[in-house]
């Protein structure tokens, strides 16, 4: 079966969150015993039953952490009301991750990123793209009706991954007089991109967008990432026609 999606081999890291923890101190013991086994406590937050809960985050995600009334105990994990509704998450969103989705798309604002679509357009999607990845085509092609309509302007971060040849590919797009022009060009089948000598600054850029890439743990082309209200939601792969109208913020024009 094959996959829709490219696959990668990639460390996997998630950003740290911008918010900054107040001293261990601060905090009841057990969560200080947390805190000195590697969470960073972000926030207390009102919970209910008694407990007090606390917003953390690890390297790879985030926990609440729930005090227990008497104050000498503490439990990690989701707390859930009796109709199994998860009482933590929305804590996390306001304590932790906000701040994570923030810092996320100033990122990917300030990555190396050609246009596709009008620079007016309502809504901003990034996508990692190889040029070696057939389902970045596939994605480019589905996005179309959004694009041409003026709904949706697509931000492609342009990686070299996938093969050998992916990096200075990448770079040829990139540093093409055009690089609208040339990326729609590779993008629809008409031309493959043949890789030339680029400057080294256009070398760099692709460089930079590989760590980033492995930075916010993608695995796979194409990865895109759009907003969902304050949030900052990912595909990883192709999205099947569900999440392609998340992910363009509404059904085909």
């Amino acid at each position: 079966m094959r996959l829709p999606y490219c696959l990668i081999s990639a460390s996997v890291l998630t950003l740290a969150a911008a918010t900054t923890s107040l001293a261990d101190d601060h905090w009841p013991a057990p969560v200080q015993a947390l805190a000195s086994q590697g969470l960073e406590i972000h926030a207390e937050f009102e919970a209910p039953g008694g407990f007090k809960g606390f917003a953390a985050s690890y390297p790879s995600g985030e926990v609440a952490i729930y005090l227990t009334p008497d104050g000498k105990h503490a439990i990690v994990g989701t707390l859930v009301d009796a109709e199994g509704n998860d009482l933590s998450d929305a804590a996390l969103d306001e304590h932790v991750r906000a701040a994570q989705f923030v810092e996320v798309w100033e990122r990917l604002e300030q990555s190396h990123w050609i246009q596709d679509g009008d620079a007016e357009a309502p809504r901003v999607v990034y996508t990692f793209t190889d040029p070696n990845c057939p389902y970045c085509r596939q994605f480019w092609e589905a996005a179309r009706p959004w694009v041409e309509a003026g709904e949706v302007q697509l931000r492609h971060i342009m990686v070299g991954i996938l093969a050998s040849s992916s990096p200075a590919k990448a770079a040829t797009l990139l540093g093409a007089e055009d690089p609208a022009a040339a990326l729609h060009a590779h993008s629809d089948g008409g031309d493959e991109i043949v890789p030339t000598a680029q400057a080294r600054e256009i070398e760099e850029q692709v460089y930079a967008n590989n760590q980033l890439f492995e930075e916010l743990g993608m695995i796979a082309t194409p990865s895109t990432l759009f907003r969902d209200g304050d949030r900052v939601d990912r595909v990883q792969g192709l999205p099947n026609d569900e999440r392609m109208i998340e992910v363009m913020g509404g059904k085909a024009p």
